[in-house]
């Protein structure tokens, strides 16, 4: 069969969500058995760091992975300013968070976070001598490499952390499990990937990269911010334990709805990139895009929310319970997540990055405002703002949009309407099982979970949802492919 270009753009996405989700998945394994072998407050130990960590890594990509794989005509010469600018900056970042490890200890009045800061700084440094490789393979939607790469780094690290977790090592194994992570995969992308720097270096490249990459690093710096800044307060103002509660609620929670938006948004943005001239075609690659992802994450969010209490009891066992209504409120915060990526992409695509700037300050400051009102009257109270604050967005998100391809938010909600019933009615049946009075929390886990899966595809295939019938058109007509391809 020939490899027409819808052909790749699927068989990349068939990759890109399989390195996600199989990373993702492998990880949510090695966390729940670290869960049960450690305290609630040694994972929130580690989510105190979140913030600075993520920052630090925003700031040695510095917007340039983005900026190489928007521009088409990038050279070798790009490519190595990049390599050597990003481990200059890893090395640098590293440092200054050792100088700063007491200050973060201080802050959270807990001593024990000074060696674990100074420790995880050096995830800075190792990372910084993948990301060129990363950046390319995702430019030439090379998502299987990156599959093996994390699969195995994953399986590694997570039996090093499992082993010094069993045996005592307390929040040390979690620290151990992120640190060999990287450097696996690291290693991994140098054997796997040809790409090797020679000694080129050229800050006129940067110069040119740095006007695209620039809105990017300040948006993704303001996104890393205010996507861990409520570990921050929570962290400041709660004790560790409820820092772990929140933080393992928004882990689960994260695990399938970033992972569907990860997966899709890095197949759409190349193939968005390479469409940039064409609007019609753009636009109709967009509203199927939006299509996939409301159709995928709407009932996942809604049936996690359903299944919050029995899946905690089952995984986490009953000292993590606690983190059942967090869980439960962060899946309404995040269901329009994915929605908000692919309308974000749109405006990476068309190298807008200074619309994408304006956006990104716009809603952090809603962020600022929600947190002042809520904080005080406890994290339940706090996860409603996001909710809150997370509709708002989606309709400032969607705005440029409608502009750019006039594909209005009005537009967007009538092709995403149907999804969102459908999956109501499906989480609703799966809660009333509740009432049943099953034997235990796995039976009545497995049957909720059975139930809604069916109910939800017969009733898409009734109803004749447009997205799922061309899902499963795809799948028919390119099984052949698909055998090829493995």
């Amino acid at each position: 069969m020939v490899n027409r270009p819808g052909n790749k753009t699927i068989i990349a996405l068939f990759w890109s969500f399989l390195e996600r989700s199989g990373q993702d998945l492998m990880q949510f394994v090695v966390t729940i058995i670290l869960a049960r072998l450690l305290a609630p407050a040694e994972f929130g130990m580690v989510a105190m760091l979140a913030i600075f960590m993520a920052v630090a890594q925003s700031l040695i990509d510095s917007g340039f992975g983005s900026a190489l794989i928007q521009k088409q005509d990038a050279g070798h010469v790009d490519e190595c300013s990049i390599f050597y600018f990003n481990i200059l900056v890893g090395i640098i970042a590293a440092g200054l968070l050792c100088l700063v490890a007491p200050g973060i200890a201080a802050f959270y009045n807990t001593p024990l976070l000074v060696p674990l800061t100074r420790v995880l700084s050096l995830n800075l440094v190792i990372n910084a001598f993948g990301l060129i490789h990363t950046s390319l393979l995702t430019k030439h939607i090379d998502f299987k490499t990156q599959l093996k790469v994390s699969l195995l780094a994953m399986f590694f690290s997570g039996t090093l952390g499992i082993f010094m977790a069993y045996h005592g090592f307390g929040v040390w194994s979690l620290v151990a499990q992120s640190l060999s992570q990287n450097f696996f995969r690291t290693c991994l992308l140098w054997l796997f990937v040809s790409w090797r720097p020679s000694w080129a270096f050229s800050f006129r490249s940067l110069r040119t990269l740095f006007v695209f990459g620039s809105n990017l690093l300040f948006s993704g710096l303001l996104e890393t911010v205010f996507q861990n800044i409520y570990l921050v307060i929570i962290g400041k103002f709660f004790s560790s334990a409820d820092l772990g509660f929140y933080a393992r609620a928004k882990g689960i929670q994260q695990l399938p709805t970033h992972n569907i938006a990860g997966s899709v948004s890095r197949v759409t943005y190349p193939v968005f990139s390479s469409r940039q001239e064409d609007k019609k075609r753009l636009k109709v690659g967009v509203r199927k895009a939006l299509s996939f992802m409301a159709m995928v994450n709407f009932p996942i969010m809604i049936g996690l929310a359903v299944v919050a209490e029995p899946l905690v009891r089952v995984l986490l066992t009953d000292k993590w319970l606690p983190c059942v209504p967090y869980l439960q409120l962060l899946c309404a915060a995040d269901i329009l997540y994915p929605l908000h990526a692919i309308n974000l992409n749109v405006l990476s695509a068309q190298g807008r990055s200074d619309l994408y700037l304006k956006l990104e300050v716009s809603k952090k400051i809603l962020i600022v405002v929600a947190i002042a009102i809520t904080y005080r009257w406890g994290i339940s109270t706090m996860i409603i703002g996001q909710i809150v604050t997370s509709f708002i967005a989606y309709y400032l998100n969607s705005y440029y949009t409608s502009k750019l391809l006039d594909y209005s938010i009005t537009q967007q909600m009538k092709d995403v309407m149907p999804l969102l019933i459908i999956s109501c009615i499906t989480g609703g049946a799966a809660y009333g099982l509740k009432h049943f009075q099953l034997s235990n929390d796995y039976i009545l886990l497995i049957m909720q979970i059975i139930l809604g899966a069916l109910l939800y595809i017969g009733l898409c295939f009734l109803i004749r949802i447009p997205a799922f019938l061309e899902i499963l058109g795809m799948i028919k007509s390119r099984l052949p492919v698909t055998r090829r391809v493995f």
